[in-house]
């Protein structure tokens, strides 16, 4: 988001009043600014082109003298003048070369890489021409600002300013400092980009509290009720979130205990639904009465798969037929394998659409989601086919068949994360006293709603009551993608008469759950202490992998409880009427609205 517009009446009025002089101690204004190269006895390119040439020239000598002493056999260590003056002017060229182009890639690249991924060069040179910061303020006690065009004061110029200062004073926040107030109409000006400010001011949390005072007054708008406080803006910055304002708050509920495998968990789930929680509970506590679930861990392995062409179809099949030879498999998958410790090709599926191929990679990744950890292979590959397809054009490096964050049926079919099975046996007893319903109308429910309704309603992988109700909630309370919940909530849940119909088996089957215990946003406070809880925080050293199966089967659990909850609340028509109970406002709506 660039915030940087002012109205029409505030720009007219900057022509009439004197300019405001900025009171920011970082630079002075007033002073011309000495650059380095001033104390340059030739120009700056003169002085570059010079030590350039002696740097290569001196490399030159050096190399074809020591070639001569090793055709003479003469030992290296024995050196003339001439080769002395040579490797005293080689040291110096080379850490003027170094001084001048490596310390600033170093602190650009290595030190404080710049978190302005939306910038466009040239678009940025135009808004702000004279912003040449190489080391953010954090870095350096200079934390100097670009020179910025004068902004009218609002006391010059009162009569002018514009309605919403006047009308809405409550929305602007009196700014900490005089210095932040200057860089806040900075930014209102578009002197300074909003996207850049944490790299100026090398304190992410005073960027995301002047870039939120800015958006106020550009917009009229209050963020009253979007808490700024009590947040850690330097975890986020590079990774999770850009141009932060500030940050939401979602509930955190407990259902359980959940009994998996012989193990308990307290499921934590962030929802802002109610009766949701509660459910879940109640079957967990329908599954624990009974003795538990079981989970079975059928595949785990995430997909990437990019999309190339070639000039016929005949080509494309070629390079299916040579991908899918099992003699192959082994280069491809060593090649595939450099990218990561954790990454290790499992299979490679093609498929051709005229002169296309698309080509689905799976690998294992380890406790990590994997999404980059694949990718990053998969642009190994398609380096390495270069060599033998040279006329393979990569239109992309994900052609979506992999398929990510849309329903698909390649990975309903194949699978795509973990796959996962888990069922319970729930007691005929259980199912009257605590589900308050029986075991024929649940199956009887199960087979017309979520597999015969599902099919008339061309469902894709929505066999199930409410999948992603419990496996969106859980997400968001442990750091997962929630977009990835669209494939995640592929399931479908079965639900059968036993024991001469006296008690009930039910099984949910989720082919494409997504999860990670590292990375992304498992690394945040909140969403860190959620795992701890289910006992599966950060990366397993033991056993790579282990975290994040586990975290998959416990979402897998949880949306079986889930399942049979709902179920049985609808089976016995209580839907309606808990819902009305726990999940509606006692608030006067009209009293809020008005006030």
């Amino acid at each position: 988001m660039q915030v940087g517009r002012r109205s029409a009446m505030e720009h007219n009025n900057t022509k009439a009043s004197k300019p405001l002089k900025m009171k920011v101690k970082f630079v002075d204004d007033e002073k011309d600014v000495v650059k380095a190269s001033d104390a340059l006895p030739l120009p700056l390119y003169l002085t570059n082109a010079l030590f350039f040439t002696l740097f290569f020239s001196v490399v030159y000598f050096l190399l074809t003298s020591w070639r001569e002493k090793i055709r003479t056999n003469t030992p290296l260590h024995i050196i003339n003048l001439s080769e002395i003056v040579a490797i005293l002017a080689f040291v110096a060229s080379f850490i003027y070369l170094l001084g001048f182009f490596g310390i600033d890639f170093v602190q650009s690249l290595i030190l404080q890489p710049s978190n302005d991924i939306w910038a466009d060069d040239d678009d940025e040179e135009i808004i702000l021409k004279e912003d040449a910061s190489k080391v953010p303020c954090g870095q350096a006690l200079n934390c100097s600002i670009p020179k910025m065009a004068p902004i009218a004061s609002p006391k010059a110029a009162p009569e002018a300013a514009p309605k919403v200062f006047e009308e809405k004073a409550m929305i602007e926040t009196p700014p900490t400092t005089e210095e932040d107030e200057e860089i806040i109409k900075a930014v209102v000006a578009g002197t300074i980009p909003s996207y850049s400010l944490e790299t100026k001011l090398g304190d992410c949390k005073r960027a995301a509290s002047i870039r939120r005072e800015a958006l106020q007054r550009v917009t009229g708008k209050s963020l009253e009720g979007l808490p700024l406080e009590g947040f850690d803006y330097e975890s986020i910055l590079g990774q999770c979130c850009e141009m932060p304002v500030g940050y939401i708050t979602i509930p955190v509920g407990i259902a359980g205990p959940l009994m998996l495998d012989g193990k308990e968990f307290s499921v934590p789930m962030a929802t802002t639904e109610g009766c949701l929680v509660a459910s879940t509970n109640r079957g967990c506590k329908a599954i624990n009465l009974s003795g538990g679930a079981s989970s079975v861990l059928l595949k785990d392995g995430m997909t990437r798969a990019p999309v190339v062409r070639f000039n016929s179809a005949k080509r494309a099949a070629e390079l299916k037929f040579f991908m899918e030879d099992p003699d192959n498999y082994e280069t491809i998958s060593m090649v595939f394998n450099k990218s990561s410790r954790f990454g290790r090709l499992q299979s490679v599926k093609c498929a051709v659409a005229g002169k296309n191929l698309y080509m689905r990679f799976c690998c294992s990744t380890g406790d990590a989601m994997g999404m980059n950890m694949v990718s990053k292979g998969v642009q190994n590959v398609l380096d390495f086919l270069q060599n033998d397809f040279p006329d393979m054009d990569v239109i992309g490096i994900s052609g979506n068949y992999c398929s990510d964050k849309k329903p698909a049926a390649v990975n309903w079919i194949e699978g795509r994360g973990k796959s996962v099975v888990c069922e319970a046996v729930i007691k005929g007893d259980i199912v009257s006293k605590v589900l308050k319903t029986n075991v024929a109308a649940l199956v009887e429910l199960n087979m017309l709603k979520n597999l015969t309704g599902s099919a008339i309603a061309g469902a894709l992988g929505g066999f199930n009551a409410h999948a992603s109700n419990i496996v969106s909630a859980v997400y968001l309370a442990t750091g997962q993608d929630p977009a990835q919940n669209i494939e995640s909530s592929h399931c479908i849940t079965m639900m059968e008469a036993i024991n001469d119909g006296k008690d009930l088996h039910v099984s949910v089957t989720m082919p494409s759950i997504e999860v990670g215990t590292v990375g992304g946003g498992t690394q945040l406070a909140s969403q860190s202490a959620c795992l701890n809880l289910l006992g599966v925080k950060g990366a397993n050293r033991e056993a790579p992998g282990t975290n994040a199966r586990q975290l998959a089967s416990v979402v897998a659990g949880s949306v079986l409880a889930g399942e049979l909850s709902l179920m049985s609340a609808i089976a016995a028509g209580q839907l309606v009427k808990s819902h009305m109970k726990y999940n509606r406002s006692n608030k006067d709506v009209t009293t809020v609205a008005s006030a």
